[in-house]
């Protein structure tokens, strides 16, 4: 976790694993829409020494799960513009087919997994923080069954 920009090349690790034939590598950028509105910029938060041990859990458990030589994960912190780089992963394998999944499973777990906050800045001035995903080991995609509504008291 950084608040400065990602130096993927320092990610790849390119002379290290002979061994591997495939490199499967993924970079999120900041887009200028969610959800219909025009995003102008936004800006991460985190509990950075419970994220970077998340992160470094997902990491060991996506090497033994896809037996991968290598992987990393780089999740960027503070205000992000446009086009900036938000999260970088990398996953070596001996073949392609696992470092392509491997990555995917990456992404996924640190959104699931990490306590990280997305807050947007909209054009018109407002802002709102995105709705993650929950970190629950035991709830799946959708499930909301710990949420509880707001009832409207007036």
């Amino acid at each position: 976790m950084t608040e400065q920009p990602i130096a993927i090349d320092e990610l790849l690790a390119l002379d290290h694993y002979p061994e591997c034939g495939g490199l499967a590598l993924f970079a999120g950028t900041v887009r200028d829409h969610h959800q219909g509105l025009p995003v102008e910029s936004l800006r991460y938060t985190a509990y950075a020494p419970l994220a970077e041990k998340r992160i470094a859990e997902i990491e060991r458990q996506t090497r033994e799960r896809f037996g991968l030589s290598y992987c990393r994960v780089a999740h960027r912190l503070g205000a992000l513009r446009i086009g900036d780089v938000a999260i970088v992963c990398v996953a070596r394998a001996a073949h392609r087919a696992e470092a392509f999944e491997a990555c995917r499973y990456l992404v996924d777990e640190v959104k699931h997994q990490a306590p990280i906050w997305k807050e947007e800045f909209y054009t018109d001035g407002s802002s709102a923080y995105v709705q993650g995903c929950c970190i629950r080991p035991d709830s799946q995609p959708g499930d909301h069954s710990d949420s509880h509504p707001v009832e409207d008291q007036s």
